[in-house]
């Protein structure tokens, strides 16, 4: 039976962690430049990222949630029952992309001190503000051998290999801790307790033809399932899979 997966958030920190992550897939999925449209999506998945990283300081907080889960596995050391081997193998990932976050300049100082995506910036938050009339300097890059704009998409992605890294390492072992598990909405509903949760995540049957309206936080959380085809509250059961992930 072919499934649909979501992911929700419980807090708002994890909530820029996720839109972070979707923005540097969309970032790294674009910059081969296949299409000659793609140079869009790369630009505004760059300034979008800034954005963000005026906002919250998040090579700081990226910092802390990693000691936290250095500070967590370190309690299964010397516990029976426990692969020792794998929790090593899981610290000294965790020592080694602190240190590698610690050591990188500030997410986006680099790429807001670059002439060329400075200069193009600020178009891009105007309707239709990338025509050639409107950036002629994009318009030219854009025309230059695609060898040169993927060296120059690579230049700038590198500039926060850190942060991809370390945040691609905390959420995946923040994945690890839910383990999913069968549920049934009844009448298309489901409410639950999540003691200090970070994400949720959803199996859900694509045939049923719905999608997850979910609201809550760390300690508890609902999910209303809403009907694709009409949009009003889904009033009949719905079997999910469930994984509460800390």
């Amino acid at each position: 039976m072919t499934k649909h997966k979501f992911e929700h958030p419980l807090n708002e920190k994890t909530r820029i962690y996720l839109r972070v992550e979707a923005l540097m897939r969309q970032m790294h999925h674009s910059a081969n430049f296949s299409d000659n449209q793609q140079y869009h999506q790369f630009f505004r998945s760059i300034f979008d990222l800034l954005e963000i990283f005026e906002q919250i300081q998040l090579k700081a907080e990226l910092a802390k949630d990693l000691e936290k889960q250095r500070l967590n596995y370190k309690h299964w050391l010397n516990v029976d029952g426990v692969d020792q081997e794998k929790l090593l193998t899981v610290l000294e990932e965790i020592d080694t992309t602190h240190k590698y976050l610690m050591a990188a300049e500030r997410f986006g100082r680099s790429l807001k001190e670059d002439r060329f995506l400075s200069s193009i910036r600020q178009r891009f938050n105007l309707p239709g503000g990338t025509c050639c009339f409107d950036l002629p300097a994009l318009h030219y890059w854009n025309h230059l051998p695609i060898e040169q704009r993927q060296r120059n998409a690579e230049g700038w992605m590198n500039t926060l290999a850190p942060l991809s890294k370390s945040l691609n390492l905390w959420l995946k072992l923040c994945r690890e801790t839910g383990y999913f598990n069968p549920q049934i909405a009844r009448n298309g509903f489901y409410q639950s307790d999540a003691e200090e949760a970070n994400i949720l995540r959803l199996n859900i049957p694509l045939a049923d033809g719905v999608f997850p309206v979910i609201s809550g936080h760390k300690k508890r959380f609902s999910i209303k399932f809403m009907s694709f085809e009409n949009g009003q509250a889904y009033s009949q059961d719905v079997e999910f899979d469930l994984a509460i992930c800390n």
